[in-house]
């Protein structure tokens, strides 16, 4: 064999791809917190968001909890932390209020990563042993801390927008992008009989399950998301202020809140929106970038402005299925979190990544949906009321974490997601 000849890798092992993955996961969520100090990691800004340090010491209980507690030689690492880092399994007992969670000064950050290393060290100890059912669990949890990521950067923004000085979390690189945004051109989407939900390949939540036919009337779909300087036409046109085009419970949203403008929107001196709070500090509103941190009052509040409306998630999810899920705006590293313009091309733009995008659908349970028996089924299947889905990702979602199937979902209020919309209109 010549010098330049090179063997060709061995495949790796499905135990070994966890292992990476489970390192990966777990150094990068380490890297969000590393220029944070204690206080920044243990504030909560509203119920709605949890404290850094909740988020590191919550995703390090999930495995503790349901991989490693009921292994013979495992030792918790303090007793008092499952009450502390629960969630919301009623399963698994008693829990802090989550309201209460910016109250937790105490364990310290340090404290915390000591936690993080005592676990880390078991499941990596653990690993070459574990049963099937443990290693879908761990790679559970691994998902289940990308979607935890993804809030540090949605709680620790809305945490330092509260203060007067808008400091930055992270100091970007990265150039604003300049120009102006493509034409936004309608495209005909599927219609008909038409199957969505996850096909079984790959790791899937429970609720992007079973994989069923609906059927889809003829319609169109933007080519790309709604931008800012769409956004301020329908504040200048009076679009917060008109109850015509609000939903009910909307309107009274927009009344008892005094809602005027996106989330992160400023005022200039002169009283005109000129500038935006985000990861990097206050910046001048882009008008090409697409407009975010919206409600689903609000989105579909403009798309009635727009003479559209919002796409269901089975119209989304037919034109995504063709599309490349990691063609799109990632949280890749911490400072790049902001999303880009719509680049001019054929076809659908910014499907994945940017921005999560509103659909009109509420996040029901599909056709045959059964809850994992257990804890573990309570993760998605008793949230089923109330809340619509959000699809495609952000730029604060991990890479690697979203598929067209993928559904997020909020309540029609929340706004302090990385969230956009894109417009549907029946043909």
């Amino acid at each position: 064999m010549d010098g330049t000849a090179r063997l060709a890798p061995e495949r790796q092992s499905p135990i070994s791809a966890l292992r990476a993955r489970f390192h990966s996961v777990r150094a990068f969520s380490l890297a969000l917190a590393g220029n944070l100090s204690d206080a920044d990691a243990s504030a909560q800004s509203m119920p709605d968001a949890s404290p850094v340090k909740w988020h590191l010491a919550h995703t390090t209980w999930f495995f503790e909890a349901f991989v490693l507690r009921n292994r013979s030689r495992y030792h918790l690492f303090d007793t008092r932390f499952p009450f502390l880092f629960n969630s919301y399994y009623e399963a698994e007992g008693a829990r802090i209020a989550r309201a209460s969670r910016g109250l937790l000064t105490r364990p310290s950050l340090d404290e915390i990563y000591s936690y993080r290393a005592h676990v880390d060290e078991a499941v990596e100890q653990a690993l070459d042993d574990l049963p099937s059912e443990a290693a879908a669990v761990i790679e559970l949890g691994c998902h289940h801390e990308q979607q935890h990521q993804e809030l540090i950067f949605t709680d620790i923004l809305h945490l330092f927008a509260q203060n007067p000085l808008a400091p930055a979390v992270w100091r970007s690189t990265r150039a604003a992008d300049a120009g102006a945004s493509p034409p936004m051109r309608w495209m005909e989407g599927r219609q008909g009989p038409i199957e969505i939900g996850h096909d079984g390949a790959g790791f899937a939540f429970d609720c992007e399950g079973p994989r069923h036919r609906q059927w889809v009337q003829p319609h169109m779909l933007a080519s790309r998301l709604v931008t800012n300087g769409e956004w301020r036409a329908f504040i200048d046109d009076g679009g917060y202020g008109n109850a015509g085009l609000w939903l009910s419970d909307g309107w009274a949203w927009v009344r008892q809140n005094a809602i005027e403008a996106p989330l992160y929107w400023r005022r200039a001196d002169g009283g005109e929106w000129a500038h935006q709070f985000g990861l990097s500090g206050l910046t001048t509103i882009a008008s090409a970038e697409p407009v975010r941190q919206i409600s689903y009052y609000e989105a579909d509040a403009f798309a009635r402005w727009a003479g559209a409306r919002l796409p269901t998630e089975a119209e989304w999810e037919s034109a995504a299925e063709a599309l490349d899920p990691s063609d799109g705006t990632f949280a890749d590293v911490a400072e790049a979190v902001r999303p880009r313009p719509a680049r001019s091309r054929p076809g659908l733009t910014q499907m994945f990544g940017d921005l999560w995008e509103w659909t009109g659908s509420a996040f029901l349970p599909y056709p045959g949906f059964r809850a994992a028996p257990g804890a573990v089924g309570e993760y998605n299947g008793k949230f089923m009321s109330g809340q619509f889905v959000l699809r495609g990702g952000s730029c604060a979602t991990p890479r690697g974490h979203v598929r067209a199937s993928y559904r997020n979902f909020f309540y029609p209020h929340q706004r302090w997601q990385f969230i956009g919309l894109r417009l549907a209109k029946d043909n």
